[in-house]
């Protein structure tokens, strides 16, 4: 959502990207490598291609509570397509993502106009998604939903050294929106978990970033969301850059969220209502995530410049009307989010 330049006639640089991730936390680990390879055809084109891996080991409390651990892949690819005209930067996009019991389908375009001589930049997009559901082991069940994303931003160059960003998106999706292998509470006992077809939600982001003077930099950013299920949920992030020498460039950042909980959600309901589920995502909860960067810049490899990057996030959720069944108690876990990849621009 966020437009991180003010020169939308750009067109992005000649990348060659490969990262490897790692995500531990909560019962939950997901790994694997990502591709991305970028190149110009013209002075105007770009095209871009990448590949994404998941590889993951699911025990999470969810699943030990109501169903048996399993292991899956999900296979991502992307393709893009950017074309610079005069002040105006166009971009396609498509994706498709498989896995044993789900498949997701998106295009996506997008448009951004740079006015007032570059120091604003307008943009608008727009993503259609379509999704298959399935269910291991139930061979008749087969469900779909449909996504519709509309995205408006505004990039503004405050000062020389600051900039400023508003984006607001509006979602709304319709079709199966719940999740097969999951169970509710009634009265204590277990019932098959029943959500709205349809749902609206909007989120609204402001950022602000600005360069410090002594080859360091600073950005806040504030995000509220909201929607038709009773959601809302507040995001508030801090973050710091600062360069050492000509090669090394250290970043951190702190992000504090907390979310109130859905309308029909309830960790052991009371009463039989139309709707009811038992998903921790749709509760009560405050997160807290520190992480850090790390990135080494080789002068020169061949034609192009290579880019080393490492990066970590600990991560802590802490959920208020969730119950571990295992403890009686409410649910918390930690969880750790590492990256390393490699970017060679030419």
């Amino acid at each position: 959502m966020l437009s991180g330049h003010a020169r939308a006639a750009d067109l992005p640089e000649d990348r060659a990207e490969a990262m490897l991730h790692s995500f531990s936390g909560g019962g939950v680990r997901a790994n694997g490598p990502a591709l991305l390879v970028r190149k110009r055809l013209a002075d105007t084109v770009s095209l871009s291609g990448s590949l994404n891996v998941d590889m993951v080991s699911n025990a999470s409390v969810d699943v030990v509570t109501s169903a048996s651990p399993y292991r899956e892949r999900r296979n991502e690819v992307a393709l893009g397509l950017d074309h610079a005209v005069r002040d105006t930067l166009i971009t396609l996009g498509t994706s498709r993502s498989r896995e044993p019991d789900y498949q997701a389908d998106a295009t996506s375009l997008d448009i951004a106009q740079e006015v007032f001589g570059g120091m604003s930049t307008v943009s608008l997009g727009y993503t259609r998604g379509a999704d298959k559901v399935g269910q291991r082991g139930t061979p008749g069940f087969l469900d779909k939903a449909r996504h519709w994303r509309w995205r408006l931003g505004l990039t503004q160059v405050l000062s020389p050294r600051w900039l400023m960003s508003a984006n607001l998106e509006a979602v709304s999706d319709e079709g199966y929106l719940g999740n097969p292998y999951r169970v509710a509470r009634v009265f204590g006992a277990a019932v098959p978990e029943r959500t709205p077809r349809t749902r609206s939600s909007r989120a609204l982001q402001l950022r602000a970033s600005g360069d410090l003077g002594s080859r360091d930099a600073l950005h806040l950013k504030y995000r509220y969301f909201w929607d038709t299920w009773g959601i809302r949920a507040h995001t508030a992030e801090l973050g710091y850059s600062r360069h050492l020498g000509s090669a090394w460039l250290l970043d951190g950042s702190l992000r504090s969220t907390r979310q109130q909980r859905a309308l029909f959600y309830s960790d052991n309901a009371s009463t039989e209502t139309l709707y009811v589920s038992r998903n921790r995502q749709l509760g009560s909860y405050t997160g807290l995530a520190l992480g850090g960067r790390v990135a080494w810049t080789a002068r020169r490899v061949g034609e192009g410049e290579l880019t080393l990057n490492a990066g970590y996030e600990r991560l802590r959720y802490r959920f208020s009307d969730f119950t571990d069944l295992r403890t009686g108690q409410p649910y918390r876990f930690d969880a750790n989010l590492l990256q390393l990849f490699a970017t060679l621009t030419y």
